[in-house]
């Protein structure tokens, strides 16, 4: 069981990359998160005090994913509140520059509290077929899973 609560009951600015190869999108499947039990997300992780939010997301995707990013572009800014959660996201296109994808963890966690389970490339189609209560709320803005890529400025998704 881990403990969720490290990113529970506060307001918390985070980064997430969106990976694209081929017809697919980059994400980390995460535990214990998400109405179903799981959710599946892009890349990324909390802002600390003193780090800016480039650096904090070249970093989370090492520590995440194995892989080396240069990031591409700002795209858009997420705000996700629930009863529990309240992120400040935001959101930029990242391109792989090295590396080696491989499941990482997250040291704001102990090693055996993890709950990042599975990462991978996911296809748009597969992402379309996908339960959205198993996908980050980002997803449920549009019909066409790619199109996440396209949206600008401030958005309040669905939340979950």
């Amino acid at each position: 069981m881990s403990d969720i609560k490290t990113f529970s009951q506060r307001v918390r600015v985070r980064v997430c990359g969106l990976l694209e190869e081929e017809d697919s999108i980059l994400l980390l499947k995460h535990n214990q998160i998400g109405e179903k039990g799981y959710l599946w997300s892009p890349p990324g992780g909390g802002v600390e005090f003193g780090d800016n939010s480039e650096e904090t997301l070249i970093r989370e995707f090492d520590e995440e994913t194995g892989l080396k990013i240069n990031i591409e572009e700002f795209l858009f800014v997420n705000e996700y509140i629930d009863d529990r959660f309240h992120a400040v996201e935001l959101f930029y296109s990242v391109k792989r520059i090295g590396g080696e994808l491989t499941l990482g963890n997250d040291p704001e966690l102990a090693k055996n509290r993890q709950i990042l389970e599975d990462v991978r490339f996911i296809t748009y189609n597969e992402l379309k077929s996908m339960d959205q209560k198993t996908l980050h709320n980002a997803f449920s803005y549009f019909d066409e899973p790619r199109d996440i890529f396209k949206i600008k400025g401030h958005i309040n998704f669905i939340n979950i």
